[in-house]
């Protein structure tokens, strides 16, 4: 008896690795874009997030935005954060 075996892992892409973005020194009077990434229990937690930044940094100009689907590039989100935001912060929920 003759017996195949395929592996399910596959071939893992190549994969180049990216600088980070530089480090603001402050964010004060900065907009931070709060990114709900739409994953469970993100939106409550943009929203405790964002509270936080207004009881305990009120000089950032801290926003919500969301894609318009999870797991799909939203060109139209990308832009507006990059045209109007210094920062932004990824949640992806719990």
């Amino acid at each position: 008896m003759t017996l195949s075996v395929h592996d399910p892992r596959g071939y893992p892409p190549k994969v180049t690795g990216k600088r980070l973005a530089p480090r603001l020194q402050s964010l004060d009077g900065k907009v931070l874009y709060l990114v709900d990434c739409l994953f469970d229990n993100s939106e409550a937690f943009m929203n405790q997030l964002l509270d936080w930044f207004g009881e305990h940094l009120p000089s950032v100009n801290a926003r919500i935005i969301k894609p318009r689907q999870s797991w799909v590039d939203d060109p139209d989100m990308r832009k507006r954060v990059e045209a109007d935001g210094q920062a932004a912060i990824l949640g992806v929920g719990l």
